[in-house]
């Protein structure tokens, strides 16, 4: 997850997009809670491959692991050089049994991950395939073949970007492999290339098809996560006891963080607000507002606010960085 999230922008000048809350909780937070649950044993360690995030960044990975009683390790990729070489960071946790994940993808799923076959790769039936990587599996379930963005339709099955490995040293001794000998494509080292090789030497790759595919690479698709999470997301307390509600509507499912203050308002369906948070004499829904921030006198929907903004009197379909003020 070292990239600069560009697509995301400005939310991701000041806060790393697996930072960006979806439902209350960070990308990643969300990633590696929806994994825990579909594994069959305890994840034991969990390494993130960042950037230069810094040390409050870093401090919110490795409590992420630790409150699903893991161990966390920072490891970084100082040049984008592809997805197996970003793999490759985390060499020293290459060992057993292995999850490789990228961290701007959530899921929703019912299986629970079988350990004991060789390897698992995440695929969601889509209905334009043209634009993924997509596998091939035969009468067997077997993954036969990956082929990248097929322009004639050979399988509907993408590829979500997330993988188990039963072996991780064999992972590690063919990217290993690739870096040695630089081969490359598109002046990158490709995991793609490193499935096939697998594939060729043995290893039986089964599908571990998802109910759901949610994308957070930009504002209108964490916006649409944030509201199918929302519909799904089970057992988790949503509304804050030290929200204040006065004179206003609440339309479920919302999450509402700490301390927030809700007057005047219609508030829902899916939105979410985070702590210290105020809204006054307005309507919002199907949006993200962030931390310590003061909305008043508006029409909102469809709408990424960040943390420490004001904005009044603006009646839109907006896109709002951190530290921002927008009155109309």
């Amino acid at each position: 997850m070292a990239g600069r999230g560009k697509r995301l922008r400005p939310h991701t000048l000041t806060t790393p997009k697996p930072l960006v809350p979806i439902a209350g909780k960070p990308i990643v937070e969300r990633l590696v809670l929806d994994i825990a649950k579909v594994c069959d044993e305890q994840i034991e360690n969990i390494a993130f491959v960042i950037g230069d995030f810094g040390e409050e960044t870093e401090k919110s990975l490795l409590d992420i692991a630790e409150g699903i009683g893991a161990k966390g390790h920072i490891c970084y990729q100082e040049e984008a050089l592809g997805t197996a070489h970003a793999i490759f960071c985390a060499e020293q946790l290459l060992e057993g049994k292995v999850i490789v994940a990228f961290a701007d993808t959530l899921f929703k799923a019912e299986f629970v991950l079988d350990s004991n076959v060789d390897g698992t790769i995440w695929v969601k039936q889509v209905e334009d395939p043209s634009a993924y990587g997509v596998i091939k599996v035969n009468n067997e379930n077997t993954i036969t073949d990956f082929v990248e963005k097929p322009q004639e339709f050979v399988s509907d099955l993408a590829i979500i970007g997330i993988y188990y490995f039963k072996n991780g040293g064999q992972v590690r001794v063919e990217i290993q492999d690739l870096i040695d000998k630089k081969i490359m494509s598109g002046g990158e080292y490709q995991l793609t290339v490193v499935l096939e090789n697998l594939k060729q030497k043995g290893t039986q790759f089964k599908p571990g098809k998802v109910d759901e595919w949610l994308d957070c690479g930009n504002k209108k698709a964490a916006v649409d996560a944030n509201k199918r999470y929302l519909e799904f997301i089970k057992g988790e307390q949503l509304i804050a006891e030290t929200a204040s509600i006065v004179d206003s509507v609440v339309i479920k499912p919302v999450y509402i963080g700490e301390n927030v203050t809700i007057q005047n308002s219609v508030v829902g369906p899916h939105v979410s607000i985070g702590d210290d948070t105020k809204i006054s004499e307005s309507i919002v829904k199907n949006s993200i507002i962030g931390d310590h921030t003061k909305v008043s006198n508006t029409n909102m929907t469809n709408s990424m606010v960040g943390k420490f903004v004001i904005f009044q009197n603006t009646p839109v379909d907006v896109s709002i960085g951190d530290y921002n003020e927008v009155e109309g």
